[in-house]
């Protein structure tokens, strides 16, 4: 795949990662329980078939992600991919979380995400989401940015921020890269984060670009019906009426668009994100080897101006 560079930091990375949210298994906003064993094959998958990071949070099953991370780079003969996490989400027991970037608890996760993935330094670490106060937003980055002086972590970027958030940020250290949603059904955006970031040398890495699986052409309504109850997606619009017919849809224009090029719908999603050169590169998930396998084909798809039009309908 050609890389391309993040943002204003060394790092060329391949135009999909790997996305280890699910493969942290059962949580509160997990995506069910998970098999390591088809989690550390589908990263192994993914790195064969030339992927060169791995995007994943201490968040993600409360820890069990990075540690399944750690286990399959530790089982990997080939070249170590790039490792990207992200703090601000806390276990407060009893299945619960809280959502906290004061300084002294993001330094305390730094340290904890090290263990887990039995680094020495973490190549781009991230606040996962901002906090409702300014003033803790900006102690938690403070505190990113001392992490990065003292060669915990690489680079410092973000995720979920606003263009307000970006600027106050950039005030204190400079910011890699932001991480938002996007895909064909979340679009916002398009509307000033992504023009923003491409001003300001702000790598964007999107997550869920298919739309957290409703755009792959294998979900159905009764695959919806048989998810897991500790499955997040249950609980979501998107995966309700009205929106479900709309998004089903959607997948069904991006088959018929896959299907001249030999592609899936979920790939054609994923090429779909990647058109626009403010996107440096999309996370895709993937339970087991298989579903890596019908996503990569993604990154090298480029799909025309008419192509675009018809699935954008």
């Amino acid at each position: 795949m050609k890389k391309r560079k993040l943002g204003n930091s060394d790092i060329e990375i391949t135009p999909i990662g790997f996305g280890a949210w699910a493969v942290g298994g059962s949580w509160k906003f997990g995506w069910g329980s998970q098999d390591d064993k088809d989690s550390i094959a589908a990263i192994h998958r993914a790195l064969e078939l030339g992927v060169n990071w791995i995007d994943t949070a201490a968040a993600y099953g409360l820890g069990h992600s990075e540690e399944v991370v750690a286990q399959a780079l530790a089982e990997w003969r080939g070249e170590r991919p790039y490792v990207f996490t992200k703090g601000g989400i806390v276990d407060k027991g009893g299945g619960e979380v809280d959502f906290t970037v004061k300084g002294e608890s993001i330094r305390r996760e730094v340290e904890a995400s090290l263990k887990r993935l039995k680094v020495d330094v973490i190549d781009l670490y991230q606040m996962h989401w901002p906090a409702d106060d300014a003033a803790e937003t900006q102690e938690g980055w403070e505190t990113m940015a001392a992490l990065k002086k003292e060669g915990k972590v690489r680079w410092i970027g973000v995720s979920n921020f606003s263009v307000e958030e970006l600027e106050a940020a950039a005030k204190i250290a400079p910011v890699t890269s932001l991480q938002p949603p996007y895909s064909l059904i979340k679009r916002d955006a398009e509307k000033e984060l992504l023009p923003y970031s491409g001003k300001y040398d702000i790598g964007v890495i999107v997550y869920s670009p298919m739309g957290s699986g409703l755009l792959t052409g294998a979900m159905t309504r009764e695959r919806i019906d048989k998810l897991s109850a500790d499955d997040w997606r249950r609980k979501n619009a998107e995966f309700q009426e009205p929106k479900l017919t709309q998004n089903l849809a959607l997948a069904e224009r991006l088959a018929t668009v896959g299907k001249r090029h030999g592609k899936s719908a979920g790939e054609v999603a994923i090429a779909w994100t990647l058109r626009l050169p403010e996107v440096t590169g999309a996370i895709v998930g993937g339970r087991n080897a298989k579903q890596v396998d019908g996503v990569v084909g993604g990154a090298d798809l480029r799909l025309s101006d008419a192509e675009i039009a018809e699935i954008e309908g």
